[in-house]
Parts: C-alpha cells; sequence; structure tokens
C-alpha cells in the first residue's frame, strides 16, 4: 500500500494485484456493473476491452495520472468515448445476430421444412454452439430426434460437428465469426 501525505490528509493507495496482467479487468466489470446499477444498462453487454486494448498506451498513461495526480479531466472523456464507441459496436453487432437469425430462417425454411421451428433457432443462436442436450432439455426434441435435427442442419451448412471428448458438439461457424471480428456483416447461405 502507497501512503501520501496532502495538507495534513494522509491518502491510501491500494496496489492489490489478484491476476498477473494487473486489475484492468476487474476495473472494466466494475464500470459495466456500475451502469447497470444506476440503471443505464440491463445487462452487461458492453465490452470495454475491445476500445481499451485498442488505445491501450492512453489507458494506462490516463490511469496513471489520475493515480498520481488525480487528472480526471482527461480520464473521464477517454472512458466515455469507450462507452460510446463499445456501445455503436454492441448495437450494430446486436442487429447483425437477428440479420443471422433471420437468415438462418430462411435457408433452414428452404432445405428443412420438416424440422423447422423458431424455437430451435434460438437455441441455435444461444451460444456459438449446440449440443444434442440443448434441445432435449428446450423440450425441442427427444435425444435421438434432437441428433438428426443437429446433423441435418450441419449437413446444410448451418453447424458443423466437432467431436470434443465423448461430446459431439455442433458449432455455428457464422455466428462465432461474427462474434470474434470487427466487422459485423453477416455471411449468406450457398
Amino acid at each position: 500500500m502507497n501512503i501520501r501525505r496532502t495538507s495534513g490528509t494522509t491518502l491510501a493507495n491500494e496496489a492489490i494485484h489478484p491476476f498477473t496482467d494487473r486489475n484492468g479487468r476487474i476495473r472494466r466489470i466494475l464500470n459495466v456493473l456500475y451502469l447497470i446499477e444506476q440503471e443505464l444498462l440491463t445487462l452487461p453487454t458492453l465490452y470495454l476491452s475491445h476500445y481499451i486494448v485498442r488505445h491501450k498506451a492512453d489507458y494506462y498513461r490516463l490511469l496513471n495520472e489520475v493515480t498520481s495526480e488525480q487528472a480526471w479531466e482527461s480520464w473521464v472523456p477517454y472512458i466515455l468515448a469507450a462507452v460510446q464507441q463499445t456501445a455503436t459496436m454492441t448495437t450494430q453487432k446486436i442487429t447483425a445476430v437477428r440479420q443471422l437469425l433471420e437468415t438462418t430462417r430462411i435457408h433452414i425454411s428452404r432445405s428443412l421444412q420438416k424440422i423447422h421451428s423458431y424455437e430451435l433457432l434460438c437455441v441455435l443462436l444461444e451460444q456459438p454452439y449446440c449440443r444434442i442436450k440443448n434441445l432435449v432439455e428446450k423440450s425441442i426434441a427427444k435425444r435421438q430426434t434432437a441428433s438428426e435435427y443437429l446433423k441435418q442442419l450441419a449437413s446444410i451448412g448451418v453447424l458443423q460437428e466437432v467431436q470434443a471428448g465423448k461430446v459431439k458438439l455442433f458449432i455455428h461457424p457464422r455466428l462465432i465469426r461474427l462474434l470474434t471480428q470487427d466487422k459485423s456483416t453477416v455471411e449468406t447461405y450457398t
């Protein structure tokens, strides 16, 4: 702990680093949780790290200035820019996921009319992979039928079957690319 005296007051600056790469992720989580507490966000959907990693030198410089000189005047606009740009990017991603949902719905309804359902589509876009168990738990199909549905979806290019240990995963490659790339464009099915 660093202790500094200023005008008869003692200021304590704790340096607790539970992670080897410092406390950045905790700070960013706290920023998002604060926005939720203030009812400015309903879900923790802002990924501030995306902005901060791209502007890392400014982040550390400004953060050090706040710590050493109480220089908030530069820090606040930096964080506001991070929130604004991240919110814009997040909105674009959400729009793109909705477009992917619609594109996938159309492709499945044209290719596999018998297994098309909105509930199935939602499961496919909940996360970038799906297991037979996910369909069974959502009461979409019994185990054998769920397995057949996922294999049919792989056969038309919606999913990709991957063996992960004892479990078969059905990965949604378009969703993975959408979530991991900066651009928010939706690939069409051929």
